[in-house]
């Protein structure tokens, strides 16, 4: 068995700021700390810091009043902003800025008279963040059907932003879609989607380009990322398997025509996942035959975020 590792792979920017976010507060206010919703969508991550002290809860109701408590690198509302100084609560936002910059963008078009139009799935915690920022109506799609069956009140003011665990890839024909049947509408430049979102797809097209049998992406279920680098390697034709950790790793996915003869995999996180788990699937491929391991080359990522200034950033 020949083993590929992606790169780039596992975690941005944004993860690791929310989760120093949380260790500093940890660090600087003392157990227990409150975070709304998963820090991240990754149940290693989110089990990790539970047995530090974190308490992770799905309702600022939950959450003693006076308490730290962290928004999730996903997003809020401004319904849930206002609950949290309701409740006075001492509030440490772990917001990922590129999510705050799609909020920033919805809100301008959203000023400027524009009906916005949402590309992402519905109920993911970052729609719904971004979808609470505005005060008037948000339409949420995420299909090429849907943007064909949509009916608005005025076609010639509308905008459109987009969820950014979705690459270019992910959205290009729904925007295409839009743009066909709405001409005038309004969007932000490609360039402004997720780099990390882009450059892990990127970087698993190219391995499944090179002939891979196996494609194992290490992210939990609810990870929207994770969950369309699964999906990439199955539309180039990769059996392709999303897990949360080593254990879930099966023999038989390596047999290649029935004959047990060794196959190429290609490894990958999303960007929720921890090197850790790598790591450890590394080592459970090593158990099973893998031979070589290789590291792609691939493109460098530079990109950092501070600190907010709850926690003495600059």
């Amino acid at each position: 068995m020949d083993v590929r590792l992606a790169n780039p792979r596992g975690f941005c920017a944004g993860v690791d700021r929310a989760i120093e976010v949380v260790e500093k507060a940890l660090e600087v206010h003392g157990k227990p700390v409150y975070v709304l919703h998963e820090i991240v969508h990754n149940r290693y991550v989110v089990e990790d810091l539970s047995s530090r002290g974190v308490v992770f809860v799905d309702a600022l109701e939950e959450v003693p009043r006076g308490s730290v408590t962290i928004f999730s690198a996903h997003g809020v509302s401004d319904e849930v902003v206002k609950t949290a100084e309701s409740r006075g609560l001492r509030v440490i936002d772990a917001t990922c800025p590129l999510v705050t910059k799609v909020h920033v963008q919805a809100m301008t078009y959203h000023e400027k008279g524009r009906h916005v139009i949402l590309i992402g799935h519905p109920g993911h915690p970052e729609v719904e963040g971004t979808r609470g920022r505005i005060e008037g109506p948000v339409t949420v799609l995420s299909t090429v059907e849907e943007a064909a069956a949509l009916e608005v009140e005025d076609p010639e003011s509308l905008a459109y932003v987009t969820q950014t665990t979705l690459s270019i890839d992910d959205t290009r024909e729904v925007i295409d879609a839009l743009v066909k049947r709405f001409p005038r509408i309004q969007g932000p430049e490609l360039k402004d989607i997720c780099y990390a979102t882009q450059n892990r797809q990127n970087a698993v097209r190219r391995l499944a380009e090179d002939g891979l049998d196996v494609l194992i992406v290490i992210g939990s279920k609810n990870s929207s990322n994770s969950n369309r680098l699964a999906e990439l390697g199955k539309r180039k034709g990769v059996k392709s398997f999303l897990i949360d950790d080593a254990s879930e790793i099966r023999a038989e996915w390596f047999e290649k025509d029935g004959s047990g003869s060794g196959a190429r995999v290609g490894v990958t996180a999303g960007a929720s996942a921890p090197e850790s788990l790598v790591k450890k699937v590394i080592e459970r491929l090593r158990q099973l035959g893998a031979m070589r391991v290789e590291e792609m080359p691939g493109e460098l990522e530079t990109v950092e975020f501070k600190l907010p200034p709850e926690l003495g950033a600059a």
